[in-house]
């Protein structure tokens, strides 16, 4: 492998800002799809911010998007006061004609840290723990954890080494893609490495923090995480296709899609090194193929994204966690008044606890996007609109090095938006060209 590792501050740093900029590029890519057939009326788009929604101009878009990134399959759930929308492209499997459908389940990756974030709020909300207690009140062992709070681990200000940086992991998943890992046999890879900088001095995504929130929940539960998040979010809200893998498992319940991904997980954990124009033209020829990274163990991320779902659970999850159905009312505004702004030279991306935002105007939609080798994906909600948005597709990362179901998502959100998410003008300075996940 060729190229400097860029630090994973600067990487996030890096990724926002291309986040921010990919809005810029997509108002002209999208303005060559295919517009919907109706007009809004002034009356209907003053009461919702929605523009009519078009179910083949949907699928068009989806269809051309799979065939510009090379993505074998994707799936598009959105559902709005309209009704429920629908559009599936490809295969779930290479070779075959399985059509991608709602209840064809995935690995939701990063979204698994909307549930960790809501079963630690949960227990907030039941007087057991506070948001400010410090980090060594349950896991003694943390650098620094006497100055660490709860808060800091779940809006992504501990300051902490993320162990998905390092070599070690990324040589698993490319070798021994099964292999069984426990949560402190990451922190231990975590830990070897100073932190990154004084908690709450910076905003970066690390995977550490939500391994740690994972056992502190089950120390106060006295039970498993799976059995914490099927009795306390999935069962009360009806999510039977939802599942926290356990350690032994390293496959999907069925049916389910296959995940693929070119080269090394390297390119996608770390982005190094990029995929070449090389790469790109091989792979149009066909004489490169994506290898089915389907099997990975997920005990490797935990608590940070070892859940599998369906595009049907994970539409009801995150209306219902953005709806105010999983909190009571003072832990909703708490948990929705978390975010802060990522960077401030971007206004458009912010992170609280465990839930990112996208903001532009008035308008503020909560989110949280999940990469993993095989699968890109992006569950959102609008609770001004009442707009429930899940995609994933089962490429992560295509070879221009952009990831997916972000692409996807910023051209459903341009299409179906009165007021377009994209902004008036890109950021000057900190891009890189990846259309990388805020929330992955």
């Amino acid at each position: 492998m060729t190229g400097p590792r860029l630090s994973r501050a600067a990487r996030r740093r890096a990724s926002v800002a291309a986040v921010a900029t990919a809005l810029v590029l997509f108002a002209a890519a999208c303005s060559s799809a295919p517009t919907p057939a109706t007009t809004p009326s002034a009356t209907t788009a003053a009461a919702s911010g929605l523009k009519t929604i078009d179910k083949a101009a949907l699928q068009s878009l989806v269809d051309e998007t799979a065939r510009q990134l090379m993505v074998p399959g994707f799936m598009v759930l959105l559902r709005t006061p309209q009704g429920e929308f629908t559009a599936a492209s490809g295969t779930t499997t290479i070779g075959e004609q399985k059509l991608p459908t709602v209840d064809t389940h995935f690995r939701i990756a990063s979204v698994t840290k909307t549930m960790t974030s809501a079963a630690t709020l949960l227990l907030a909300q039941d007087g057991r723990l506070r948001l400010d207690d410090p980090v060594s009140k349950y896991v003694p062992q943390v650098p620094n954890g006497a100055n660490i709070t709860i808060a800091q681990l779940l809006e992504m200000r501990s300051g902490l080494y993320s162990f998905t940086d390092s070599d070690t992991i990324v040589n698993s998943l490319d070798n021994t893609p099964t292999r069984a890992w426990t949560p402190q046999e990451l922190l231990d890879i975590a830990f070897a490495h100073p932190p990154n900088f004084a908690p709450g001095a910076d905003y970066e995504y690390s995977n550490t923090n939500f391994v740690i929130l994972g056992l502190i929940v089950e120390q106060l539960e006295g039970k498993p995480l799976a059995t914490v998040f099927e009795n306390r979010l999935f069962k009360p809200l009806g999510l039977t296709n939802t599942m926290f893998q356990p350690v032994t498992s390293s496959t999907i319940p069925e049916p389910f899609s296959h995940g693929y991904l070119y080269g090394s997980s390297s390119t996608m954990m770390t982005g190094r090194p990029p995929y070449t124009p090389a790469q790109e033209a091989e792979a149009k020829a066909g004489t490169l193929k994506p290898k089915d990274y389907t099997d990975i163990n997920h005990s490797f991320s935990f608590a940070a994204g070892a859940v599998t779902s369906t595009a049907a659970d994970l539409a009801t999850w995150i209306r219902a966690l953005g709806g105010g159905k999983v909190f009571n009312a003072e832990y909703q505004k708490i948990w929705q008044d978390s975010a802060k702004m990522e960077n401030p030279k971007n206004s458009y991306n912010w992170y609280g606890y465990g839930i990112a935002e996208l903001r532009w105007g008035q308008n503020v939609i909560d989110l949280h996007g999940g990469q993993t080798p095989g699968f890109n994906s992006e569950a959102l909600y609008d609770p001004n609109n009442d707009m429930t948005l899940v995609i994933w597709g089962n490429l992560t990362m295509a070879l221009n090095n952009q990831y997916t179901a972000v692409v996807l998502m910023l051209k459903v959100l341009d299409m179906i938006y009165v007021n377009s998410p994209v902004p008036p003008a890109p950021p000057t300075t900190g891009t890189t060209g990846t259309t990388n996940s805020p929330t992955g």
